[in-house]
């Protein structure tokens, strides 16, 4: 998709965000996660082995989305658009989100600073995202090739293996300073 509609690039501005990196190790290819048992760490090794496969589905991973994402999954955040996150709907909608925002930024990777913090069914990190810009962002004047790096938060709400909620934080300020993003007028 060489470029973006608006309401992509707002979910973009908001919610690009993943995980990744040395905090957590790779998961064994091939391993289902909705409905596993307890392993000898309880629910916190399942959010563990939950939160490894959703660093993947960032990183690129698409087949991962049905293994993780509830078909009930409820994103929220407060979208440049002025949507809620809401028209995200199951695995297949989580993919297209995170295809959407790869599409800008092919080579992005997201690496864990802090975390994952397990708090009974929720799992949150601190990630940092480093790529390239590959152009079709709306308004932004930046260069194709223009490295990027920007920060965020991911909450998840972790329910017999499947995420079925995703709360949203990102620094949205310094992806578009870097990106040269000019405000433009509709009429």
């Amino acid at each position: 998709m060489k470029h973006l509609r608006a309401a992509t690039i707002a979910t973009l501005l908001i919610s690009g965000s993943a995980l990744a990196g040395g905090a957590v190790p790779a998961l064994a290819g091939g391993t289902a996660f909705a409905h596993q048992q307890p392993d000898e760490h309880g629910s916190a090794g399942q959010a563990r082995q939950v939160t490894r496969a959703w660093v993947q589905l960032w990183n690129g991973d698409y087949t991962l989305a049905e293994r993780i994402i509830s078909p009930d999954v409820r994103v929220r955040a407060a979208l440049l658009d002025g949507g809620d996150g809401s028209a995200v709907k199951g695995p297949h909608g989580m993919a297209d989100l995170v295809g959407q925002i790869r599409s800008a930024f092919p080579d992005l990777h997201f690496t864990v600073e802090v975390g994952p913090i397990i708090d009974g069914d929720h799992v949150v990190v601190r990630w940092v995202a480093n790529g390239t810009y590959g152009g079709g962002f709306p308004g932004a004047t930046a260069a194709p090739g223009t490295p990027v790096r920007f920060t965020g938060t991911d909450t998840l709400r972790i329910r017999r293996g499947l995420i079925t909620d995703y709360w949203l934080n990102a620094d949205t300020l310094l992806l578009v300073t870097q990106l040269k993003v000019t405000a433009t007028t509709e009429q």
